[in-house]
């Protein structure tokens, strides 16, 4: 099987998971698979840990800010044949788009650092936005703390 046959089943797999963290989790590595796979081995990892990093936070604030409440589903199947049919149409649509589209084959370049570029691009002209937006997100995960604390009444 292929690299490419690889990372496509197992974005396919990530749909059929019982848990939206394995499943989100599934999906995120075959995300950095491809970054890997075209050589940009430092965006892969980065976005490896932004997933993860973000789907962890995202799941403990989820559990924080809400109460456990037992939801009973009567009807599971209710939508799942125009869904099917949806997936169908879209997917004859992908395979057709895919199969008309000219593809060219070119020979692959040397080799190159992925990392230098990045980084002089962080430390010299996107320095101010990046410490703006470090900023933000640090304000965002100090109001989420704020909002999901309990006051104790004494």
């Amino acid at each position: 099987m292929t690299a490419p046959a690889k990372i496509q089943t197992s974005r396919r797999l990530s749909f059929g998971l019982r848990t939206r963290i394995t499943a989100a989790l599934a999906l995120a590595s075959a995300g950095t698979a491809i970054f890997v796979l075209l050589g940009a081995d430092f965006l892969g990892v980065i976005q490896l840990f932004v997933y993860v990093g973000g789907i962890l936070v995202l799941t403990l604030f989820a559990v924080m800010l809400t109460h456990r409440i037992d939801v009973r589903v009567s009807n599971r199947a209710v939508g799942r044949l125009p869904g099917l049919v949806v997936v169908g149409v879209v997917a004859t649509w992908m395979i057709r788009v895919a199969r008309a589209a000219r593809w060219t084959e070119g020979q692959p370049g040397p080799p190159a650092a992925t990392t230098a570029g990045i980084g002089d691009a962080f430390l010299g002209t996107y320095v101010l936005p990046f410490e703006v937006a470090s900023v933000v997100l640090l304000a965002a995960l100090i109001g989420a703390i704020v909002v999901s604390r309990k006051e104790v009444k004494g």
